[in-house]
């Protein structure tokens, strides 16, 4: 049996195909068709996943994952018709793992399930994380590029270490501010974020003006590409 992922959406069609495709990959799937069941569907069931549709006809999805995340650490994918760059934000830093806007690919979403369990399932202060040819060791504040060893700032460490703990995810600016330099001075702090992610993409990118490694979420954050 393959992971449990409860889908929760009001379309039967999306749930008949989600079902079809996730089971084709090895996953076991679980249904709710609203809000209030997909709440206790997850208290029930304790599935792996859950993929939550925030178009529901009980209530909103960002308070389906509010009343998740008052006591579950579940891994949850966002699905939504609306592609608005505040939205999705607000989702992220509410404790969604990821975002996809409908109409989206299953290739797709099928990779971003497989990084999201991927994730949960790292033993909590991993101590080397691996990240393409980039090796970051947790315990030593140690970062290896193809080997050889690459000298961080270390405001430049705890960015990349940010990052990487959450390989695959979107990190909106918010969290990353809130990780490195803390809840004061967002303004501030936001404009050098995006100084400091130059500086990391001259040390860690084969060609920092076509990144690979750290991707630009445009309006939402960034995200450290999951190779594994």
């Amino acid at each position: 049996m393959g992971a449990r992922i409860l889908v929760v959406d009001d379309e039967l069609q999306i749930r008949k195909l989600l079902k079809v495709t996730l089971q084709a990959h090895g996953f076991t799937l679980l249904e709710s068709a609203t809000g209030c069941d997909g709440v206790v569907c997850v208290g029930m069931e304790r599935p792996d996943l859950v993929v939550l549709d925030l178009g529901l006809p009980d209530m909103d999805g960002t308070e389906v994952l509010r009343q998740i995340r008052e006591w579950s650490q579940v891994p949850v994918i966002v699905l939504s018709v609306r592609d608005n760059e505040a939205e999705t934000v607000a989702v992220l830093d509410s404790g969604a793992d990821d975002y996809i806007t409908k109409p989206f690919g299953m290739g797709e979403l099928v990779a971003r399930i497989r990084v999201a369990l991927r994730h949960a399932a790292h033993a909590p202060g991993e101590p080397v994380i691996t990240v393409g040819d980039v090796t970051i060791d947790l315990a030593r504040r140690l970062v290896e590029k193809g080997g050889q060893t690459i000298h961080l700032t270390p405001i430049e460490y705890d960015l990349l270490k940010a990052m990487a703990v959450n390989a695959g995810r979107v990190m909106t600016h918010h969290q990353l501010v809130r990780q490195v330099w803390g809840d004061q001075n967002y303004d501030a702090a936001a404009h050098y974020l995006r100084v400091y992610i130059g500086h990391l993409r001259k040390k860690v990118e084969n060609d920092p003006t076509r990144p690979t490694l750290i991707i630009t979420e445009p309006g939402i954050g960034y995200r450290l590409l999951d190779f594994s």
